[in-house]
């Protein structure tokens, strides 16, 4: 029995000890966190100094009051005590009582209401800034673009240092550095002593852009725009994270924010400038296949690997990329996600790249793992989709074919008898996944081809369940196909809806049940 319990207080010992040796093996981050830390951090403009006293000033005005009142209370419970033979007093309302109490608590309220006021409207107070810099938060980076002032037109992402991310990954933070988690590769300029004006949005869903040092806490929200403002009077770098809960990687999106001198921030906005002109891409030109893969990794590890994970496998709901059908197949459908996003917005839209880096992208994709397709994507095609040209037909609908010249036999239509299309879906879903989609831009890039060919739309159910809401969905699946050959290019005229059929031999697990067939018919 010693000997277990020996046991147990020695483990407890080297357990306690590796904590203490680990913390002390962590050090203050000037600008970011501190061990240990209790306070707010250190203020570094006007605002976040005049929050720190607003903090302090109402933290001692309840201290006061809760030390004055808790000290009445216990001093009248200990006067007053039955051993010493008190008797409690029998009286009604007192009228200088309550005006007492009332008055009193009210100009309490209003000396902490009007400086907090005073700060409240000089933190909102965005007029007059000298730099304008718009924030767009993506899963699960940071995009800053400049609008007006020095730098104006530089424009990047910031990424969380891939390090970082494999290092979290890996499980081992033993020689983890101070910035563990806020080194990114991009981070956002801007010079000292200058009012800096933040326009914030989203991408996808809603973050918030906080810099404690700087006092700053806006959210950025898809399809609005917010704004805030700094004025840093001190050099050095800041450190801040997405605020609002975002997604599965919201702890990887961290806002480093570098202050330089005047002269350091000219000379910055110089050489990022010439950089930025060094890169710029003609997308008029023809790449080589290695060009593009090389181009294309490092596109991928900044702005995919996250989700898709390096090894291009996925991870839980997020698709793995290597292998898929979809990135095999034509470019058309893989060109359609990247520029429009997907299952609103948990696969994002990357239309914010360039051409030359979208097509990048995908030409990495379409030949690493086991995508061997030898594929090369031009960026003159994402060009041309940006302009709603697709290859292969894409979603402009294809010209109609050319009339029979006067006198000429005209040439038959094709029989469409085998012209058939199937088009799966998930189980209880009624919308269409990636690959469901793929199969309807084919099926109306071939029907196209045919205006006076009639096109039936049935949907099939199995006789498991409800047979009322078998039929809802569907119809609903039969709607959602029709919905996706209109904005193809078919004329909603052309289409016919039928009644569902039921498959009575499935259990409802077979995908036949879980499917609508696009017929083409005279």
């Amino acid at each position: 029995m010693k000997s277990r319990i020996f046991r147990l207080v020695s483990l407890c010992t080297a357990a306690t000890y590796g904590l203490a040796t680990a913390a002390y093996a962590v050090q203050d981050l000037p600008g970011g966190p501190a061990v240990k830390q209790l306070n707010l951090h250190p203020p570094v403009t006007r605002i976040a100094q005049e929050q720190h006293f607003l903090h302090w000033m109402m933290l001692s005005i309840c201290v006061l009051i809760f030390v004055g009142v808790f000290a009445v209370m216990f001093y009248s419970i200990w006067k007053h005590r039955k051993s010493q033979g008190a008797k409690a007093a029998n009286f009604h309302e007192s009228a200088t009582v309550e005006v007492v109490w009332t008055v009193i608590p009210f100009i309490i309220v209003i000396l902490m209401a009007l400086p907090a006021t005073k700060v409240l409207v000089a933190q909102k107070d965005t007029t007059n800034a000298e730099l304008t810099i718009k924030v767009t938060g993506y899963q699960w980076k940071w995009g800053y673009d400049y609008l007006k002032g020095p730098g104006e037109g530089l424009s990047f992402l910031s990424t969380l240092d891939s390090s970082h991310r494999a290092m979290s990954d890996s499980g081992n933070l033993s020689n983890a550095p101070n910035d563990y988690l806020l080194r990114v590769d991009n981070p956002l300029v801007v010079p000292v002593g200058k009012k800096v004006r933040i326009i914030t949005t989203a991408n996808d869903v809603i973050h918030s852009f906080m810099v404690p040092a700087f006092g700053i806490k806006q959210d950025a929200i898809p399809g609005f725009v917010r704004d805030t403002w700094f004025k840093a009077e001190k050099p050095g770098d800041y450190y801040g994270q997405c605020a609002e809960l975002c997604g599965k990687e919201h702890a990887y999106m961290p806002i480093h924010v570098k202050v330089l001198e005047a002269t350091a921030y000219a000379a910055w906005v110089e050489q990022q400038q010439k950089l930025a002109s060094a890169k710029r891409d003609d997308p008029t030109k023809e790449w080589k296949l290695d060009e593009l893969v090389a181009r294309g990794a490092k596109v991928y590890a900044a702005n995919c690997a996250a989700c898709h994970q390096a090894n291009g496998k996925g991870a839980g709901p997020i698709k793995p990329l290597d292998g898929s059908a979809l990135v095999k197949g034509s470019l058309t459908e893989p060109m359609h996600v990247l520029l429009e996003g997907r299952v609103n917005g948990t696969m994002p839209s990357w239309k914010q790249l360039s051409d030359v880096e979208l097509a990048a992208v995908l030409t990495y994709v379409k030949n690493n793992w086991s995508n061997h397709t030898g594929e090369a994507v031009q960026p003159a095609q994402f060009t041309a989709a940006r302009a709603g040209k697709f290859p292969e037909g894409g979603t402009a609908a294809p010209a109609a074919p050319a009339a029979p010249a006067p006198g000429a036999a005209a040439e038959p239509v094709a029989s469409v008898a085998a012209q058939s299309y199937q088009v799966f879906f998930a189980t209880g879903q009624g919308s269409l996944d990636d690959q469901a989609l793929a199969t309807v831009r084919q099926a109306a890039q071939q029907l196209a081809a045919q205006p006076n060919v009639k096109i039936v739309l049935s949907g099939f159910v199995d006789a498991t369940g409800s047979a009322q809401v078998n039929a809802e969905l569907a119809k609903q699946r039969a709607q959602a196909v029709a919905k996706a050959l209109t904005e193809a290019g078919i004329a909603p005229e052309r289409l016919e809806l039928r009644k569902p059929e039921t498959i009575t031999d499935s259990a409802g697990a077979s995908d036949q049940a879980r499917r609508v067939d696009i017929l083409a018919a005279q």
